[in-house]
């Protein structure tokens, strides 16, 4: 694996669209925060302790590679160009924190891109590990196989009484973030989002947008994910979370129902209408994009839309992003009118199943 395999590849396996559920759920995801013991967080470290983190997990390539039988690559973040580092963000490898500064920052990935580690972000380490679907099970095994390589390597920051320690306090304890990506078009449809989200904050989760925490929901895509992590294990809250994620893809699916039962005409034509709209646009901006393909993948599922396999969804999800259309144009900074242009193109391509982006 190299780095231009991993910024060309625009469909990970995470991202396929298969797994439990996975016309509602595009992708799970567990995160692990983990410092080493003796060294300030990053937000309070000097180029040299930075430095020393980097040189220190560095050595750990290798016996991830033996843990699990895939390849691991080290990635010094300022090394890359900003449009690389960007594209990064756009296919949900790295935050888009871990891009702001890159310097003495770096990065772990996997060959299939489902196991990434983020070193020097708001905390030494931040583990991630993805999967298709609703699949918590299969993320935090992976996320377990990482954690334990790491930790008989490296001294991580521990107290009993507390647990891990991190740099931001609503981290504290295990250090486990989980989240999944849904698309919920119904739900936003006949107006029940609001309700969903007021339901999950009272649980103890967060509803987020596309990029997850300070990002907005284009798409109708959200990511839900918890909020505590001192006090409870990392089965409580992973069983949280999949419990409440069960109970919105259940209303997501009700409300898929009630729109083919009571509305099928109106349903039909909103769905024939975006389909037309990309199928024959030739300027297309990112949030239109977006909002007319996610109704198009709701025509799809509901099998109003028959032609047009489920997985050019995913696969749009990331070729229609701004930085993935600069690098398609060969590294050229477009215009703004050039890049709608673009975008435009490769939808219309995509939906007659033209050309292989890769």
């Amino acid at each position: 694996m190299s780095i231009d395999n991993l910024l060309d590849e625009y469909l990970n396996p995470w991202m396929s669209g298969e797994g439990r559920d996975g016309d509602i759920v595009l992708s799970t995801r567990v995160r692990l925060a983990r410092n080493l013991e003796g060294l300030p967080f990053p937000n309070r470290a000097n180029s040299e302790q930075l430095s020393k983190v980097i040189e220190t997990v560095r050595k750990t390539v290798n016996d991830l590679s033996n843990a699990d039988g895939h390849r691991y690559m080290f990635i010094e973040m300022e090394k890359l160009s900003a449009l690389e580092r960007n594209v990064l963000v756009e296919k949900h490898i790295v935050s888009p924190n871990h891009i702001q500064d890159p310097e003495h920052r770096a990065l772990i990935v996997r060959d299939d891109a489902a196991v990434s580690v983020m070193v020097n972000e708001e905390d030494h380490l931040r583990i991630q590990c993805l999967s298709p679907g609703l699949n918590l099970a299969e993320a935090s095994r992976m996320a377990d196989v990482v954690d334990d390589t790491l930790e008989a390597r490296l001294d991580f920051a521990f107290k009993e009484e507390i647990g891990y320690l991190t740099a931001c306090p609503t981290n504290l304890g295990t250090g486990l973030r989980a989240s999944v990506m849904l698309h919920l078009p119904a739900l936003v449809i006949t107006r029940q989002m609001n309700r969903v989200v007021n339901a999950a904050t009272q649980l103890g989760l967060a509803v987020r947008g596309l990029y997850g925490e300070g990002s907005e929901a284009f798409g109708n895509i959200f990511q839900i994910s918890n909020q505590l992590t001192l006090g409870k294990s990392e089965k409580e809250i992973t069983d949280n979370l999949e419990s409440v994620v069960k109970q919105v893809v259940d209303h997501e699916r009700t409300a898929r129902k009630l729109l083919l039962e009571q509305s099928l005409d109106a349903l039909s034509d909103r769905v024939w209408r975006a389909f037309g709209i990309l199928r024959y646009a030739r300027s297309m901006g990112g949030q239109e994009a977006l909002t007319l393909l996610s109704e198009v993948r709701l025509g799809i599922d509901l099998r109003i839309i028959p032609e047009v396999p489920a997985k050019v969804f995913n696969e749009l999800l990331v070729l229609t992003r701004p930085n993935f259309l600069h690098k398609l144009a060969g590294g050229t900074e477009l215009e703004p009118s050039a890049r709608d242009r673009l975008r435009a193109e490769i939808i219309r391509d995509k939906l007659k199943g033209g050309k292989n982006y890769a």
